[in-house]
Order: structure tokens, then C-alpha cells, then sequence
């Protein structure tokens, strides 16, 4: 079993914004989350695209190295998490010279790839 980890930290994307996406592939193939995530039509599908072909990357250089066969059709995402990063505080001048803070988001995102046990096939 090849298991990969990758991940990406201190995005601008809002962790709720980035949970949408992260729930629409949740436990799919590798491969068809990358084509799910392609025609996303949300702002935060681009980096986790890059994401999951970074964690495929991660698997094929893992098993080079450990001289095992790794068929990419096999990857599946085994978990997928989205953490909240640091916040970025701003302000905004507003009326009679008062300030409005803005709170710019960041996010840490997790993707764990896996090919299924021996037996479970």
C-alpha cells in the first residue's frame, strides 16, 4: 500500500470556501478528482487541483523509491481536511475618520492519497 501526503499552507482562500471544495472530493478516485475539480467553477478548485496532482506526484516518487508498481488508477483520496491559517488584519479607512478592520482568511490544506490493502481488492 503507497500512501502520499501533500500540502499546502497559508492559502488565500476562506476555510469555508475551501471545505466546499474539499467535500466534493472526499473519498473519490484521484483521477476523477481531477477532472471534478477542472470544471469547478469555484476560486478555491484551482490550488487543490494543483493539490491532488502534487499528492499523485508524491506517490509515484514513493514507490520509485521503494521499488513498488503503482498504477495511478488505483489512488484514491483517503482523507482530505482543511484547516484555518493565519488572518490577515487590514483596514479600511471609513467616515469621520474612524477604521473598519477586514479580515483576510488563509488556510492550510491536507490531502492524503492511498492505493487500497491487498485485500480489499
Amino acid at each position: 500500500m503507497v500512501e502520499s501526503i501533500a500540502r499546502v499552507r497559508h492559502i488565500r482562500v476562506t476555510p469555508m470556501k475551501a471545505r466546499r471544495v474539499i467535500n466534493l472530493v472526499r473519498g473519490k478516485q484521484a483521477v476523477e478528482a481531477l477532472a471534478i475539480l477542472k470544471f469547478a467553477q469555484q476560486g478555491a478548485s484551482e490550488p487543490i487541483y494543483k493539490l491532488v496532482a502534487s499528492a499523485m506526484a508524491n506517490a509515484r516518487v514513493k514507490a520509485d523509491k521503494d521499488n513498488l508498481f503503482l498504477d495511478e488508477a488505483d489512488l484514491y483520496i483517503k482523507s482530505a481536511y482543511v484547516d484555518e491559517g493565519t488572518t490577515l488584519k487590514r483596514f479600511q479607512p471609513r467616515a469621520q475618520g474612524r477604521a473598519f478592520q477586514i479580515k483576510k482568511r488563509t488556510s492550510h490544506i491536507t490531502v492524503v492519497l492511498a492505493t487500497p490493502e491487498e485485500g480489499t481488492k
